[in-house]
């Protein structure tokens, strides 16, 4: 089981990025994918979440509501997050996680399956 993030940069306040989390070795629309973040200085904390493709729900933090949309792309088993409107209190690492349960759904418990991240910088 492995995922692998990537998409972060470097964005303007206002900007827009997209993120990947790619996954290997598993059918990723069969389980729950998570978003998460760490900020220096911060605890990791939840973004935005999508349910495995039977259930299909979707979670988002209210921070980013309105602002970030988590979509599945199954042919190419991979999961992404648009990040839209970007202000600088969204510079994190980015991570991609997943419950490695058949039938996952958000929010995501128990041990998750983490993939490495990838930096965002927001600057104004």
């Amino acid at each position: 089981v492995q995922l692998q993030a990537s998409g972060g940069g470097l964005v303007h306040t206002g900007g827009s990025l997209r993120l990947s989390c790619a996954a290997s070795g598993f059918t990723s629309t069969y389980y729950g994918i998570g978003w998460f973040r760490q900020a220096p200085g911060k605890e990791r904390e939840a973004v935005a979440c999508i349910s495995s493709t039977d259930d299909g729900s979707t979670f988002y933090a209210d921070s980013v509501k309105g602002r970030f949309t988590i979509s599945r792309d199954n042919a190419k088993n991979t999961v992404y997050l648009q990040m839209n409107s970007l202000k600088s209190e969204d510079t994190a690492v980015y991570y991609c996680a997943t419950e490695f349960r058949v039938g996952s759904s958000c929010p995501l418990y128990g041990t998750l399956q983490w993939g490495k991240g990838t930096l965002v910088t927001v600057s104004s």
